[in-house]
């Protein structure tokens, strides 16, 4: 089956919920029209990766407007009870697209925030959210970290369906997480636009024979509402150059990196590629040792099949 997938590096309307999700509709209904069956959104694209942030905060001490814009950080992220989702949902079913999104999430019951990753179908909405089982460095002051139950995987319309979020994907146990459940369009969304980011995508393809989607945002300085620009002082203009990449079940580039510009970064993929991929490799089939290794995972659920959401 042959599939035309989308990465879209560009930036949000930064800490603004609501135009950010009308930007996201003009760009799915954009390139649905161009044949896009999957379309996919970079790392907290809702409401922005706050890159620079430091949120008032250093060891012993936390400051007032640190605490304030945390709660503008709030206020902007996703409520999946809220009707925000139900106008994604809405958007996918019109497009007949899958989205992928990221988001940073609250939680009503428990006000914190969590870096997610939705996954929606133009068939039946929601299917499933991953959460970030482990955010890096001092992003741990913004965002709670998951369990297992959020490793999860979709065998949908398009494919099996599954994926980790930044440096996620440098955990080997998160990666084999994915790679147990057979996924064959592993999804990436990251903040990481390093050169070498692409060395990584392209090793996880190898590795777990899928075709692999790095997605990235594209964001100036210059982006920024002139009320955050103190916060970013020492930042370069350009605050996040990118490096969005697609690569094949062998490791192959096929569309990027791209650099330094917004662009939607598109591929027509065949899902053929990865069965002919598995001829000498398989790390869940024939070149496993399970003799030798035992893996498990704690709480991570079954595939989900599309059909049953």
């Amino acid at each position: 089956m042959k599939l035309k997938v989308c990465l879209i590096q560009d930036a949000p309307i930064f800490f603004n919920k609501e135009k950010t999700i009308q930007k996201i509709e003009d760009l799915t209904v954009k390139h649905a029209k161009e044949g896009c069956g999957l379309i996919v959104f970079p790392e907290s694209f809702i409401p922005g990766y706050p890159r620079g942030f430091s949120f008032g905060a250093v060891i012993g001490s936390r400051s007032d407007e640190g605490r304030a814009l945390y709660n503008e950080y709030y206020k902007n992220s996703i409520d999946l009870e809220s009707d925000d989702l139900k106008k994604l949902e809405k958007l996918a079913k019109s497009t007949k697209t899958y989205l992928v999104i990221g988001i940073t999430e609250k939680q009503y019951v428990n006000g914190s925030l969590f870096c997610s990753m939705l996954y929606i179908s133009p068939k039946t909405g929601l299917l499933g959210v991953h959460r970030k089982i482990k955010p890096t460095g001092t992003e741990r002051l913004i965002w709670a970290e998951a369990g297992a139950e959020s490793l999860v995987t979709f065998q949908t319309g398009i494919g099996r369906l599954g994926g980790l979020i930044c440096w996620e994907n440098y955990m080997p146990l998160a990666r084999m997480s994915m790679y147990n459940k057979g996924v064959e369009i592993y999804i990436a969304p990251t903040a990481d636009s390093r050169e070498a980011w692409s060395a990584t995508m392209q090793q996880i393809a190898l590795e777990g024979r899928c075709f692999v989607l790095g997605c990235n945002q594209y964001f100036t300085k210059s982006m920024l509402p002139e009320k955050y620009q103190h916060l970013v002082k020492d930042e370069p203009e350009i605050m996040c150059p990118g490096g969005s990449v697609i690569v094949s079940p062998l490791g192959k580039v096929i569309a990027g990196p791209v650099f330094n510009k917004q662009e939607a970064l598109t591929a027509e993929i065949d899902l053929e590629d990865i069965t002919k991929s598995k001829l000498d490799f398989d790390v869940i089939g024939h070149y496993t040792r399970n003799d030798l290794f035992d893996f498990g995972v704690k709480g991570q659920p079954e595939t989900l099949n599309e059909s049953q959401n």
